[in-house]
């Protein structure tokens, strides 16, 4: 393989492992978040239009659930100080989707490919949720809180009103619905230039 192969290849692999493991450095600004990582906003719009529910909800969502590690698992205890017990939850990745799921997502959606540590397929499958309780539930994709307490109590738990028993979970709730109005105003002042940023690709 000639030199120029070489250098192409090895810029190709960085440029792709850069990709694979972007996190940004302030999940605080949403236009920040988007800048360090155009194909993020790219995978959010495409969410947005194909399930309905505002990129800031589906990233106030998201913040709330893995703080955008890739990799996100909930903490496991240890015996002993050092034997490793099984975690609490399968939730993975930046969704924190749970086994069943993630598993209803990729048979319902055909994504058989799909993998919850991967940005396009995790804010994907936060849409297709929040769609679903939408149609099972009536809640409004605009809104945020009753929207996050579906997400993470799950439909049944929700017509339950199970949340009423988590004041902890309310006020999380809650917080994930601010940082939601705070997103929708950031993304206001930047998204028209992430929208010409992004068609210039093409």
């Amino acid at each position: 393989m000639g030199s120029r192969k070489v250098i192409l290849l090895s810029i190709m692999v960085s440029l792709l492992s850069s990709c694979a493991t972007y996190k940004p450095s302030n999940t605080s600004d949403i236009c920040h978040i988007f800048r360090g990582e155009i194909d993020w906003y790219e995978a959010a719009r495409e969410s947005q239009h194909d399930w309905g529910t505002p990129i800031y909800v589906l990233m106030a969502i998201m913040h709330q659930e893995s703080r955008f590690v890739a990799d996100a698992q909930p903490d496991r205890d240890w015996l002993l100080g050092f034997i490793p017990l099984p975690r609490k939850s399968s939730a993975y990745g930046y969704a924190q989707a749970q086994d069943p799921a993630w598993n209803d997502y990729m048979k319902q959606t055909g994504s058989w490919g799909a993998d919850r540590d991967d940005f396009e397929d995790a804010i994907d499958f936060i849409g297709w949720y929040t769609d679903g309780s939408h149609n099972r539930l009536r809640i409004s994709k605009w809104d945020t809180y009753a929207q996050y307490l579906a997400y993470h109590e799950g439909r049944g738990g929700y017509s339950r009103k199970s949340y009423n028993k988590k004041p902890w979970l309310i006020g999380v709730a809650k917080k994930v619905a601010r940082r939601a109005v705070t997103y929708n105003n950031q993304l206001k002042t930047c998204q028209s230039r992430l929208d010409d940023d992004l068609d210039s690709w093409f």
